[in-house]
């Protein structure tokens, strides 16, 4: 009845047993305070069941802070590790649970954080700013989210039964087949990126859809702020290559469940067509997750320089010539595999092509800052942060473009170092950045302005102490994924900087979540009165903070790029006619259908064949059930509508 799981999958050593612990306290504290305070209707109604754009935005948001803080603890260990483990000392960590925190630590960033960070940022935006009520598939938008909670879940899982993979954060073949991970580790892998992979597709359909037919009244294309196009750009690489991701996953899972060799070289697989297939959706994903972070640095930079975008135009070909040129550089990443010359020189030369658009972009915001009043807040302070270590990530980027460079750094930690430059310097510093910009509008105030920038200032200087080492290690000759190495060698004082590194970083996200909680206590001190908070340009500021649930109580109608700016400055005197209005009608089928994803995989992970039926059986009823529903809205008279705006502040009537 329980497959493969048995009591030995609850053993653990001590620093496992300790997250596992941690986890499970947790988790119990949340229950007992919900049933104390008798908050579980209340949840189910307003949260679980949300159809909501903007809630399910703040889930995205809860669900990847929480990851966030997994991931800085995965690599706080790691780097304690490497800094111990010198010579006769082993350090804290067995090989096995190192190689396990290592890929965790990448799966965890990647697709729970900086994917939960950007869909988070774009479910609550995107919609205000081209004038939209909703997106255009309010359920599958529940349905996306309850599928990535389920894959972050069974990473969570990993830590309490069983073991997470130890083939790294891509897992790659032979070592990821079952002769060499035999226990369940790779499964709660491949299971965990499956589920969450598929959600990720419905919401790159939904935006797309969204941007390409909710559109308001007059908003044409080229009107579209700038972060609309960074959107659209990284939803359509979703939608091309995550297709792909489903389809190598799942022939490494009928490798490991069902006996077959797609992968497996004896049997006559080729464990290099997994590579292909896996980068052929890796490297667009880098270009994914880096647009909308793209898109928010033009929101930034022209609000706190008083300027409009310098070369919108250019910036809008910038996105889209880096979506077409993402599908062309994949290869650079095992210039080592023996491709050939000529094969490795057409994807160095395009890896150095595909630089130049990025370059455009760059140039493009620091013309918008010339001559403009410029504000030093703290999103503007991410986005120079931002431009100091991108810029570094990107020669090194060049660097490895080139071949023979790459022959000599491949698989080593000056890789590591550039990798993070650009997706913690890109990605991350580009989401908060956003976070911060936008939080009066999701959450109606603002943020602690004296706490951001120590945060900030702990972030950046972390950031260079925990990497600049890397470079130096890399060339020096350590590896990836080292748990352990020679006295002789001299690599520990540099570990233990970049390990000091780390804990920098650490006290950055402690200084955020103080920010949080005494932004929370003074709120009121810090309500955003005017509904403008920070000067913002875009559509998304002409409503109020934070956004009813109807979004506008009037549809706008869109004359100019930065309508909100004409609006102010023209004015109106023209009395609003207000319209009933649809609002998506909660439902609890996308919860269910979330829950049953995960206990679909944990059927699979632990040979429960009945479970996963079971399972797969009940969520396809309940989607079934779902779709022959025609209720799906309730309606918010114009009567209705008049009263609230009336009972609001002026700035929202």
């Amino acid at each position: 009845m329980f497959g493969r799981l048995t009591v030995e999958a609850f053993k653990h050593d001590f620093v496992a047993m300790g997250g596992a612990l941690t986890m499970v306290l947790v988790a119990f504290g949340i229950v007992a305070a919900l049933t104390y305070y008798k908050k579980w209707g209340w949840l189910w109604r307003e949260w679980l069941t949300t159809t909501d754009h903007k809630k399910i935005g703040k889930m995205y948001l809860y669900a990847s802070i929480v990851m966030l803080l997994k991931g800085v603890a995965d690599a706080g260990m790691l780097r304690a590790q490497q800094a111990l483990a010198s010579g006769a000392g082993n350090g804290y960590l067995s090989s096995e649970h190192f190689q396990q925190i290592f890929s965790a630590h990448g799966t965890t960033m990647i697709f729970f954080v900086a994917m939960g960070l950007m869909f988070a940022l774009i479910n609550f935006v995107l919609p205000l700013q081209i004038g939209a009520r909703d997106v255009a598939f309010p359920f599958m938008n529940a349905v996306s989210f309850w599928l990535f909670v389920a894959g972050a879940l069974l990473v969570n899982t990993s830590l309490v039964i069983g073991e997470f993979g130890a083939a790294g954060w891509l897992a790659y073949p032979p070592l990821s087949e079952l002769a060499y991970s035999p226990g369940p580790g790779i499964d709660y892998w491949l299971w965990s990126i499956q589920i969450a992979g598929i959600g990720s597709l419905l919401s790159g359909i939904n935006f797309t859809t969204t941007i390409l037919k909710l559109r308001a009244k007059g908003m044409t294309m080229m009107k579209m702020p700038v972060f609309v196009w960074s959107v659209l750009g990284s939803m359509l690489l979703v939608i091309a290559t995550f297709p792909i991701l489903t389809a190598t996953l799942l022939m490494l899972s009928l490798d490991r469940l069902a006996g077959m060799h797609f992968f497996t070289s004896a049997f006559g697989g080729d464990p290099m067509m997994y590579i292909n297939l896996i980068w052929a959706w890796g490297h667009p994903e880098v270009y994914i997750l880096i647009l909308p972070a793209f898109g928010i640095f033009s929101e930034v930079v022209a609000t706190f320089s008083r300027k409009r975008l310098f070369g919108y135009t250019s910036m809008v070909w910038a996105i889209g010539v880096i979506t077409v040129l993402s599908f062309t550089v994949w290869l650079h990443h095992f210039f080592t595999m023996g491709a050939g010359g000529n094969v490795n020189a057409v994807f160095g030369i395009m890896t150095m092509i595909i630089s130049v658009p990025t370059g455009v972009k760059v140039f493009n915001w620091l013309f918008t800052m010339y001559k403009g009043r410029i504000s030093r807040m703290t999103p503007m302070l991410w986005f120079m942060g931002f431009l100091l270590s991108f810029t570094i990530g990107g020669v090194t980027g060049v660097l490895m473009a080139v071949p023979a460079i790459d022959f000599q750094v491949h698989n080593s930690l000056f890789l590591v170092a550039h990798f993070h430059n650009m997706v913690i310097g890109g990605v991350v510093f580009g989401y908060f950045c956003g976070l911060i910009y936008w939080f009066p509008k999701v959450f109606g105030y603002k943020l602690n302005e004296k706490l951001g920038r120590y945060a900030y200032w702990f972030w950046i200087l972390g950031f260079f102490f925990a990497f600049a080492p890397l470079y130096v290690l890399g060339i020096m000759g350590a590896t990836r994924r080292l748990d352990h190495y020679d006295a002789s060698m001299g690599w520990q004082q540099l570990f233990i900087v970049a390990a000091g590194g780390v804990g920098l970083i650490l006290v950055g996200v402690l200084l955020q979540v103080l920010q949080v909680v005494v932004s929370i206590v003074n709120r009121r001190k810090n309500l955003d009165k005017t509904g403008d908070a920070w000067g913002g340009r875009t559509l998304e500021w002409s409503i109020p903070s934070p956004a009813p649930i109807y979004n506008f109580a009037v549809l706008p109608v869109v004359k100019s790029r930065d309508d909100f700016w004409r609006m102010k400055e023209e004015g109106t005197t023209v009395k609003p006619k207000y319209e009933d209005i649809l609002v998506p009608k909660n439902s609890g089928k996308s919860f269910v259908i979330g829950a049953a994803a995960f206990m679909f995989a944990f059927g699979l992970i632990w040979h429960m064949w009945w479970l996963a039926c079971l399972t797969a059986v009940v969520a396809i009823v309940v989607l079934t059930v779902r779709l022959s529903d025609d209720e799906t809205e309730y309606v918010i008279t114009a009567k209705e509508v008049e009263r609230i705006e009336k009972s609001r502040r002026p700035h929202a009537a």
